[in-house]
């Protein structure tokens, strides 16, 4: 009796952990500057021209005409005819949704993040690392009376609590490199490590706006879905630095805890 055969085909290659980026053989240009494109509609401007995405962009006009048309040809980019400019299509908000849907560690993370937003009334936020930023993927007000309510898809700089907890968690060199990038000076991240070695978090005591105070803790979710980072904060009156020192940093690094499966 003959073995049954596979019929499915050639064998894939798997792909590997990392990779050269843009140095690949696989690495494919035109699919990377549509993206470049799409990634210029991040929160700001809400339309957006061929010149203007062509400085964002450093791509020739002509590509970028090439490019929005097919963009909006594909449903991801919105045409106005009456300004002659771009917005994000109805496609592009079902990739972001697909994202959040399949997101395990944000319905965990969900009934921890809303007990305690409702304790201290303040903003809970859980985010990821995407290129130059921190992005909110899930965010949780504690009090209608919070004046600073920032969305999921904010994009919070790294010269934040988030963002300091973020790189704190990464090795040296690594670490080094964005923050240089970032503008973030030597001895604030090197606090922000002290902090993170003493209290598992780090702080912002109005560093990134005046009278806004916030903690933050790193950790990698227990599902395997990598390195995320939670974040409480808010207005100085409602979370002084005690405060945040004394009852907030616990109370996250028992959250994140949980949530890494510590």
């Amino acid at each position: 009796m003959q073995p049954i055969s596979d019929t499915s085909g050639p064998a894939r290659r798997k792909r590997q952990a990392g990779g050269a980026g843009a140095d690949s053989p696989d690495f494919i240009t035109a699919l990377a500057r549509g993206l470049d494109v799409l990634r210029c509609f991040r929160l700001g401007p809400r339309t957006l021209g061929n010149q203007e995405l062509a400085r964002l962009t450093g791509l020739p006009k002509p590509t970028i005409s090439r490019i929005t048309f097919t963009l909006t040809e594909l449903g991801y980019l919105r045409y106005h005819a009456d300004t002659g400019k771009y917005s994000p299509g109805h496609a592009a908000l079902a990739l972001g949704f697909g994202l959040l849907a399949g997101l395990a560690i944000r319905d965990l993370a969900k009934t921890d993040m809303t007990a305690l937003a409702a304790e201290t009334g303040a903003a809970v936020a859980l985010g990821a690392f995407d290129g130059d930023a921190m992005v909110y993927v899930e965010a949780i007000h504690g009090s209608s009376a919070l004046y600073l309510r920032l969305p999921v898809g904010y994009r919070a700089s790294l010269d934040t609590a988030m963002g300091r907890a973020y790189l704190a968690a990464l090795e040296a060199p690594a670490r080094q490199a964005l923050a240089a990038g970032a503008g973030i000076a030597r001895p604030a991240m090197d606090e922000a490590v002290r902090d993170r070695e003493a209290t598992g978090c780090c702080f912002a005591i109005g560093q990134w706006q005046s009278g806004i105070n916030a903690a933050a803790i790193a950790f990698s979710a227990l599902t395997g879905e990598g390195l995320f980072v939670l974040s409480c904060g808010g207005p100085a009156a409602l979370l002084p630095e005690a405060v945040l020192r004394e009852r907030v940093a616990p109370a996250l690094k028992r959250i994140a805890g949980r949530l890494s499966g510590g």
